[in-house]
């Protein structure tokens, strides 16, 4: 039996602290080395893995859309963390196939996208669903179709039910060089594309809506829009009902690019719905509008109130209030794209119904007539409707008007001409010592017809013109540029021929008052206001009086 004395004391545990070092030293050193292993076989299996992150993404894509998704290639770069770059990505459906399978030709994809990359880490690319935080990509383009032809023709997978669609989530994507085209199947109308230079998505996912912000290039005019707001969630079975909102800028456009029109526009508005109906409200401002047939810049504001169908561009105007120097007018009506596949030419055809009735026609004259100053002036109250067709003309050119005015308090803006008006009157009642110069008193006169525009040529048919002592009654054109004043018809005194002159004059016409006198006036006597630009000319047609 050994000596108790002799026997050998347990050495003593080592304290709790420095076995949890060398626990976690043992970890740290398992981890390295596991990592370490990976890289080696990733090294190693390289292609194997671009493989494997390439068919998880095309599943995880297929999954969510639906769709048959082709990758041309994707590549990994383990330098630095894991950096994937990939090619060629095209998703061939959105909301069913683009047309019939039966069709023998092959649909364009409804997205594809030119080139895209992204990091992420080895332990995501562990996980069940992979976590993205921001992918580039650049040359995105959707086509999307007028109409869902089919439902996805794809039938679900029973293995998936349960489980997640998407094996790849990704917080942010930002875009550069985007396209969106919108198809339409409506005779004689083209797509409509938007060039969208950069565009940032957040918050992405499949059920609820994500955060965008949009640089993109306005065509006509040209300018720089930047919108803000939220997309979807996306509406696969029918795009139209996918909602949108958002805030928008559209700053230092030049409407120069539109022929016949000049200025810098600017606006901002906010817009909510759904692709296929989006409510709009907005203002803007023109401080220099102009058209190319008069030139002279003037002031516009706008706010407006409409519906746009985003999926063709077609916009209803609801209610447009304008105000242009002293005068406000209201409007109402519709803006369609119109396009021929044949030639590639797009356009509007606008239809608006216009009201003003508190307006100054020196107002609607100085925009639109080249004459300076206005030949007239005066409180107008007007109603028409304008038609404004697609087409390479001119703005001034193509404008077709239709409506009835009346302008009360008128002056005309020649001193001669009005002097000529105020002696018309004096004599009209009766007062010929009155009608002079120096004794005649300025008069204003009432005028109201209707009138017809169409090639720059303002063609007014029964203009009734009222002044003090006398009624007129006259048809003419006027030219837009100023070169064609030619009116004529007929002017009624309540004087007789007598009563409108003073001695010899008046005993030698006294005998022929009864002869001179039509339809209850003193005298009717046929007159033409004839000239060119701000020198109207009026006088009377000896040849009609003699007939």
């Amino acid at each position: 039996m050994t000596d108790p004395a002799h026997q050998t004391a347990p050495l003593p545990a080592p304290p709790l602290r420095t076995r949890r070092a060398w626990i976690t030293s043992a970890l740290l050193l398992l981890i390295i080395a596991s990592t370490l292993t990976c890289v080696i076989l990733y090294r190693h299996y390289r292609p194997d893995a671009d493989t494997l992150l390439r068919n998880r993404l095309v599943a995880s894509l297929s999954a969510r859309f639906n769709s048959p998704v082709e990758l041309d290639s994707l590549h990994l770069d383990t330098t630095n963390g894991i950096h994937v770059v990939g090619r060629g990505l095209r998703i061939l459906y959105l909301a069913g196939p683009t047309k019939p399978d039966t069709n023998p030709v092959k649909p364009p994809p409804m997205l594809q996208i030119a080139a895209f990359e992204f990091d992420t880490s080895f332990q995501e690319l562990l996980k069940p669903t992979m976590r993205i935080v921001t992918v580039f990509a650049q040359g995105m383009q959707i086509d999307i179709p007028p109409h869902p032809r089919n439902p996805s023709t794809m039938p679900d997978n029973p293995h998936r039910k349960g489980q997640p669609l998407l094996g790849i989530t990704v917080d942010k994507i930002v875009l550069v060089d985007s396209k969106i085209i919108l198809e339409t199947n409506t005779p004689g109308k083209l797509p409509l594309t938007f060039n969208i230079a950069n565009l940032t998505l957040t918050d992405v996912g499949q059920t609820k809506p994500f955060t965008y912000d949009a640089t993109l290039t306005n065509p006509r005019p040209v300018g720089t829009v930047r919108s803000t707001g939220h997309f979807g969630p996306w509406q696969k079975d029918n795009p139209r009902d996918t909602p949108v909102d958002g805030n928008y800028w559209f700053l230092h456009a030049d409407l120069s690019s539109i022929k016949g029109i000049a200025g810098t526009l600017s606006s901002s508005g906010n817009f909510v719905g759904t692709l296929g109906n989006i409510t709009v409200q907005g203002s803007t401002d023109i401080p220099d509008f102009r058209l190319d047939l008069s030139d002279h810049p003037v002031p516009l504001h706008t706010d407006f109130s409409a519906q746009v169908n985003g999926l063709n561009g077609d916009t209803t105007l609801n209610r447009v209030d304008v105000r242009v120097l002293h005068s406000i007018l209201h409007a109402s009506g519709s803006i369609y794209r119109v396009g021929t596949p044949a030639t590639g030419i797009t356009g509007h055809d606008t239809e608006l119904t216009v009201s003003m009735d508190h307006g100054r026609i020196e107002d609607m004259l100085l925009l639109a007539v080249k004459t300076a100053p206005p030949v007239l002036r005066g409180a107008m109250v007007t109603r028409l409707h304008l038609s404004l067709p697609p087409g390479k003309q001119s703005v001034s050119d193509k404008a077709h008007l239709d409506g009835t005015f009346t302008i009360t308090g008128a002056t005309f803006s020649n001193p001669s001409f009005q002097e000529t008006v105020d002696k018309l009157s004096e004599r009209a009642q009766g007062h010929p010592k009155a009608a002079n110069p120096q004794q005649a008193q300025p008069v204003t006169s009432t005028l109201s017809g209707r009138f017809t525009q169409a090639d720059a040529i303002l063609d007014v048919a029964d203009l009734q013109m009222s002044l003090p002592g006398a009624t007129g009654q006259l048809q003419g054109r006027y030219s837009l540029d100023g070169q064609a004043f030619n009116f004529h018809g007929t002017i009624r005194t309540e004087a007789t021929a007598s009563q409108m002159t003073t001695g010899w004059k008046s005993k030698l016409l006294r005998p022929f008052d009864s002869l001179l006198k039509r339809n209850g006036a003193g005298l009717e006597v046929p007159i033409t206001i004839t000239g060119t630009k701000s020198s109207p000319k009026f006088g009377i047609d000896t040849k009609r009086l003699f007939e």
